[in-house]
């Protein structure tokens, strides 16, 4: 699936107000149009699966998973417009963002 320079950044988001179905759908709106970044190579935006297991943590709003082809687009896809102007119009939504960043090994 990855070669050794593909970069993984995975966004978890838990909204202020959980429950409501209109902030989850502005959020995936919001995410949606920033998938417009030109060095995004694919993306995925997710909601908590119904599993349960001891090592599963379900308690987020929306997953974004992103892949780059490099650490590079990934820095650029940081300071894109399309980045800082999605962060200013959805960043009311949310009460937590937790990242995981990762490479190959």
């Amino acid at each position: 699936m990855s070669d050794n320079s593909t970069f993984i950044h995975h966004v978890y988001f838990w909204l202020n107000n959980p429950g409501s179905q209109t902030d989850f759908e502005q959020l995936v709106a919001g995410l949606h149009k920033l998938s417009a970044v030109k060095t995004i190579k694919t993306f995925y935006i997710g909601k908590p699966a119904d599993t349960s297991r001891d090592v599963i943590d379900s308690s987020y709003s929306v997953s974004w998973l992103l892949l780059f082809d490099n650490k590079a687009h990934q820095d650029s896809y940081q300071t894109d417009p399309i980045h800082l102007k999605f962060v200013d119009e959805c960043k009311h939504l949310w009460k937590k963002v937790v990242v995981y960043d990762t490479v190959n090994v």
